[in-house]
């Protein structure tokens, strides 16, 4: 135990100047064995940072034949410290010196600061030689927890002098050494690292620093990332989406006066969710581009085009007035009720339809016979055509009136047009064909009492235009002829009566008055 003693403080003078930073520090361990009686803290973890060499931590046997393969040992510093070495004292027996350097050999010692082992935390790897059993390495490093590891794994072939069964780990003592202040450096531990060394840490010797804070790079940390990098080493790249094509910062990777048009989040790296646009995706898009496509993220327009019933480049316009549909290229029908304009959308009429039509869009006139609101109204019958808004008519043949149900009256034909024939008797004709109904007045004869007769008889086969003198004279001798004929008959034969007689209607005339003009036509209807 003396050698051991001595090694031990051979190991202090080589940190000379670096406080010692495991002193009664917590300390664990992967096992421990049972302890002896009424020694109860014989074997347990914190031995090993009591600085008393005559007490020593144990773990359970490990090797080839014992149920553990791995051992470990940790301290926790109580902080994350600069670290320059660690010493390690490893128990010794006289006369079991080699044997003690078998068990002890091909540990490895890890620092970190989250008490983790892995390859970037590995600060000494023992290698084939058998190591001292008081051995002190450089660990130039920085963390918390200082951690000393062994294992003998049954597929693994080790360098000869290793103690491949029963191996105890028995540490007396482990020293580290450094700076207990942060952010210094130098074996007074009064130089100031670089400010931008990565937590403030540098080499403990040289002041350059192991690793940069975000944003700077170079030994000492005074460089900033350029050319659109940032982070930690200046690995990350900017997004490259800062407003007005900004370099992000260099530190975080922000765009600190914003992200350009169509993209979000701290680091404009992503795209604006479907619906919104602009700068930081504040504007939301109409939500009238066609086929439900979201609108462009930088400038909100509708690249595919617009919903039927909407137009502008952002889709925000209803069709102007009169138009509908898809692009707005579609008319109106024009027939909404009470004018208002149909839909922007489909060209129908909210509120229904104008008189005489009917459909969505109002666009279909009645069938014939009907009109009116929804076409619901029947036409007259004697309608010839009806108007389908209103129903007013043009009148078949006798009739006349809006709605042609008013027979004629002194006329006839379509719509009452035609008068009757003024020669027509009391001027009263058939009102569908304009026939004269009571007959002609004198002088006129045909259906409608439209031919003038010549005059009285005076016109006569080869003698047209005969002198009126002519014609008087030899009316005059018929009078007189038929006179005394009527007489010499009533004399003669009694029995018949006043009214048999062909001429009894001239005597008869209303007033007993006979005029040439009548005694004429009563001829001509005999």
């Amino acid at each position: 135990m003396y050698h051991g003693c001595l090694f031990f403080l051979t190991g202090v003078v080589l940190a000379f100047g670096y406080v010692d930073l495991s002193k009664d520090k917590v300390a664990t361990q992967s096992t421990t064995p049972p302890p002896a009686v009424g020694d109860p803290s014989r074997f347990v973890a914190g031995n090993a940072v009591d600085r008393d060499i005559t007490t020593c931590m144990r773990t359970n046997v490990i090797g080839l034949n014992a149920q553990d393969k791995t051992v470990w040992w940790k301290v926790d510093l109580g902080g994350v410290y600069n670290i320059y070495s660690v010493n390690l004292l490893f128990k010794n027996y006289d006369g079991y010196e080699r044997r003690q350097q078998g068990r002890f050999a091909g540990f490895s010692i890890y620092v970190s600061s989250n008490g983790m082992r892995n390859n970037s935390s590995l600060c000494y790897k023992d290698g084939p030689e058998l190591p001292a059993l008081n051995l002190t390495t450089p660990c130039i490093t920085s963390g918390r927890y200082v951690t000393f590891y062994n294992e003998r794994l049954p597929e693994v072939t080790y360098p000869n002098g290793y103690v491949m069964s029963l191996v105890y780990t028995e540490l007396c003592e482990v020293t580290v050494h450094g700076c207990q202040a942060s952010g210094v450096y130098g074996e007074d531990c009064k130089k100031q690292c670089p400010t931008n060394c990565r937590d403030s840490f540098c080499h403990i010797q040289k002041g350059s620093c192991s690793g940069c804070a975000s944003g700077w790079k170079g030994t000492t940390c005074d460089i900033k990332c350029i050319g659109g990098w940032y982070g930690l080493d200046c690995k990350q790249q900017c997004s490259g989406h800062c407003i007005n094509k900004t370099v992000c910062n260099h530190v975080t990777g922000q765009c600190d006066e914003g992200c350009a048009a169509g993209w979000r989040g701290a680091l404009c790296s992503q795209v604006c969710q479907d619906g919104t646009y602009g700068f930081n995706c504040v504007h939301n898009c109409s939500g009238n581009c066609l086929n439900d496509y979201p609108c462009n993220r930088q400038t909100g327009h509708s690249e595919g085009g617009c919903k039927p019933g909407f137009t502008n480049k952002y889709c925000t316009k209803h069709c102007s007035p009169g138009y509908y549909g898809y692009r707005c290229d579609k008319f109106c029908s024009g027939n909404c009720k009470n004018n208002l304009v149909c839909d922007h959308i489909e060209g129908t009429c909210r509120d229904g339809c104008q008189d005489g039509y009917i459909g969505k869009n109002c666009k279909t006139t009645c069938k014939e016979g009907y009109y009116g609101q929804n076409c619901s109204l029947v036409c007259s019958p004697n309608c010839k055509t009806c108007n389908h808004t209103d129903g007013t008519c043009s009148c078949q043949a006798g009739w006349t009136g809006s709605n042609c149900s008013i027979g004629c009256v002194g006329s006839y034909g379509e719509n009452c047009q035609y008068r009757c024939s003024t020669h027509c008797v009391n001027q009263t004709c058939n009102r569908f064909h304009g026939i004269c109904q009571f007959g002609c007045e004198s002088g006129y004869h045909g259906q409608k009492c439209e031919q003038e007769y010549p005059s009285t008889n005076c016109l006569s086969s080869g003698f047209i235009g005969a002198s009126v003198s002519a014609c008087v004279f030899i009316a005059t001798g018929v009078v007189i002829f038929i006179i005394r004929r009527k007489k010499i008959c009533f004399s003669s034969k009694p029995s018949i009566s006043y009214k048999e007689s062909p001429y009894a209607e001239i005597e008869n005339q209303q007033g007993g008055a006979s005029t040439y003009q009548e005694l004429t036509r009563e001829k001509q209807r005999l």
